[in-house]
């Protein structure tokens, strides 16, 4: 081994331990390079108007598959992985149900002070050096990158899967000038299984690995501006902020282990709401339970338009 691998074997070993340390659960690194593979099927994505009104995912193209356009300079891109995991949400039959990401403090907040923590930490311990920390807020295919840094492969509802805890997590993403020693992707092992197509309740995921975006009952809740379309009444299941169907019936996801984040604690109380509860929901309340959660995204009265609406 050269004294250049040797270094770079280090600092990935030092990296992934002292991200373990901040409570991510997995860590990839992977070479920053054009994404080419990824190119035909963002456009036939794109083209197809599976991304509905979501207009942002058309921009920055070139910047999606290549990191180094995003930032220039980089030359790795780290992927981790945070638990969100709570086996206690959504248990209540014929209850109405918000996805589990969304029930404690936005991820988005949490993690980048994670990310930030970490990123302070290596530029003690290595001098120099330039990058940028990502959660779900640029043009960054993070799915792809966490796949190809081998902390699992894309499943057939899309979401990113791992043999040892499912797919109950967050992906995050660092973008640096330096060189690391780079993972390699790991098989995929859905097999024949097609539980989370069968299961779907809009029918979204169309064909194995693909899910038309505008039929996913979280673009309706969550993305969607404008009214729900009448013909999707009865379909939603209960979710009234985001859906968990896909993940709750792939066999992967009976690994799964609860998260040790407590900001990712439901409020007092959330978790016990009634359907009675929710048709009378005030906006006082709403703002108790939701002020630093990512329901904020869809707000009170987009929360109050999908409750009125599975009230059809």
């Amino acid at each position: 081994m050269s004294q250049n691998s040797h270094r770079a074997s280090e600092k990935t070993k030092w990296l992934k331990q002292k991200a373990l340390e901040l409570g991510f659960v997995s860590v990839g690194v992977s070479k920053a390079e054009e994404l080419t593979d990824e190119a035909p099927r963002l456009e036939r994505w794109l083209t197809e108007g599976m991304h509905g009104e979501m207009k942002y995912m058309q921009g920055h193209f070139d910047k999606r598959l290549d990191p180094r356009k995003l930032v220039p300079g980089t030359k790795s891109v780290v992927s981790l992985l945070f638990n969100y995991h709570n086996p206690d949400a959504n248990t209540r039959e014929g209850e109405y149900k918000i996805s589990q990401y969304a029930l404690g403090t936005d991820y988005h907040f949490v993690l980048k002070r994670k990310l930030k923590e970490l990123l302070k930490m290596m530029k003690e311990e290595w001098g120099d050096l330039d990058g940028r920390v990502f959660v779900d807020s640029a043009p960054v295919l993070e799915r792809v990158w966490a796949a190809k840094s081998g902390l699992g492969w894309i499943g057939k509802n899309s979401l990113l899967l791992s043999k040892k805890m499912g797919s109950y997590f967050f992906t995050a993403e660092m973008m640096l000038d330096i060189e690391f020693e780079y993972d390699v992707p790991v098989a995929d092992h859905c097999g024949s299984c097609t539980s989370c197509i069968d299961a779907c309740p809009t029918g979204a995921i169309i064909q194995p690995y693909v899910v038309d975006g505008s039929k996913c009952i979280s673009y309706f809740t969550i993305e969607l501006k404008g009214e729900i379309p009448e013909p999707m009444a009865g379909k939603f299941d209960e979710w009234i902020f985001g859906c968990d169907v896909c993940q709750e019936v792939c066999p992967w996801n009976r690994h799964s282990s609860p998260t040790k984040e407590s900001e990712f604690e439901p409020p007092n109380g959330l978790l016990k709401m009634t359907k009675s509860d929710w048709v009378d929901l005030t906006e006082e309340v709403f703002r108790d339970y939701f002020k630093s959660s990512p329901v904020m995204r869809a707000g009170f009265e987009g929360l109050k338009r999908n409750i009125k609406f599975l009230g059809k």
